[in-house]
């Protein structure tokens, strides 16, 4: 059922749903939902550079004195602040003995092997060889030309964000079994979501899908929702959200109108490598980044460090259904039983 356009420039942003629909009452999406389309989108994202970078983590964990690891495609990555608080970045295999750099702590600039003493201070030392680093001020980026096989470029592609000064940031990072088209083609069906979170959304109408179709359509094209985030039964937010993928393993939406209008999240992909059954797994990094011009934000973002982890749960626990979506459709497509 869609409510309209919503409005923008509200004294009050809330909306009171007077006659709410049941669960199982409401329009169906399967017909606009078609997969060919999600298909065609997938596509489309996949076909965009990404420059041979893999998000590595939130920026803030990583801590004075210990790296922030991550195994990347089955490559270990270690990233750690030297000392004039710059990131450094390289693999995660000591080069004298192989041990894990995870586990080694920092001083003075230098990731110190915990076996042996190796002190390695970002340069070439003993065949280790230092990778590109990026922090944007909220997530880690590596480059691994060697894995990612695509022409460098000097920077990843990071979607437009509100200032972060300005901002309430939190990072949700999750696992699970399926590969990182997996989770952007979950982000790029945004049909599934009032019936497959009705505790989140309500009222979802997707606008615009001529950009899901257009094979030359621009990089910076998008599709278009307006929908209801649920805060109590009558209670929601209607908004506007404009989703992009601006590379093969990001999916953005932009909150466009309504409450909390310059808002982004971001949803990043990074391919782990494979359990110990073979199967892959992949991280699902997601920044969440709200923004809005009310008085009353300046207060939410003083109280940031309670807000965060309610904002993490949140987005949990919405994850913990998609990351089922995601596995569900990775099972089909490895057996060959995904709907073409």
């Amino acid at each position: 059922m869609s409510y309209g356009r919503p409005a923008s420039r509200k004294r009050f942003p809330l909306s009171l749903r007077r006659h709410p629909v049941p669960w199982e009452q409401q329009r169906p999406t399967w017909l606009e939902a078609r997969p060919a389309v999600i298909a065609q989108a997938l596509k489309r994202a996949q076909s965009r550079p990404s420059g041979n970078w893999y998000v590595v983590g939130a920026t803030d964990d990583i801590a004075k004195n210990k790296p922030l690891a991550r195994t990347i495609k089955g490559q270990e990555v270690v990233v750690w602040r030297a000392a004039d608080g710059g990131l450094v970045g390289g693999p995660g295999i000591c080069p004298h003995l192989g041990a894990p750099l995870r586990d080694s702590p920092v001083r003075c600039g230098a990731l110190v092997c915990h076996w042996h003493g190796l002190a390695l201070k970002g340069t070439p030392f003993a065949g280790w060889e230092p990778w590109p680093v990026h922090d944007d001020g909220l997530l880690v980026w590596v480059r691994l030309d060697s894995l990612g096989g695509e022409s460098p470029l000097s920077a990843p592609v990071v979607p437009a964000r509100p200032s972060l000064t300005q901002a309430l940031s939190a990072i949700y990072t999750g696992i699970g079994i399926c590969e990182p088209e997996d989770i952007v083609a979950n982000r790029l069906d945004p049909w599934h979501g009032a019936w497959f979170h009705p505790y989140s959304f309500v009222d979802l109408t997707v606008v615009d899908v001529h950009a899901l179709k257009e094979k030359g359509a621009g990089d910076d094209r998008g599709f278009t929702v307006d929908v209801s985030f649920r805060l109590a039964s009558r209670l929601v937010v209607p908004v506007r959200a404009v989703f992009t993928a601006p590379e093969p393993r990001t999916v953005a939406m932009h909150i466009t109108e309504g409450e909390g209008q310059g808002s982004v999240v971001e949803t990043h992909a990074t391919p782990l490598g494979t359990d110990s059954h073979g199967r892959p797994r992949t991280a699902v990094i997601e920044a969440i980044v709200a923004a809005s011009s009310r008085r009353g934000f300046t207060a939410a973002r003083t109280a940031a460090p309670l807000l965060r982890p309610l904002i993490r749960s949140a987005a949990g626990r919405l994850w913990r259904d998609d990351l089922a979506y995601a596995e569900r459709r990775w099972q089909l497509r490895s057996t060959g039983r995904f709907p073409a």
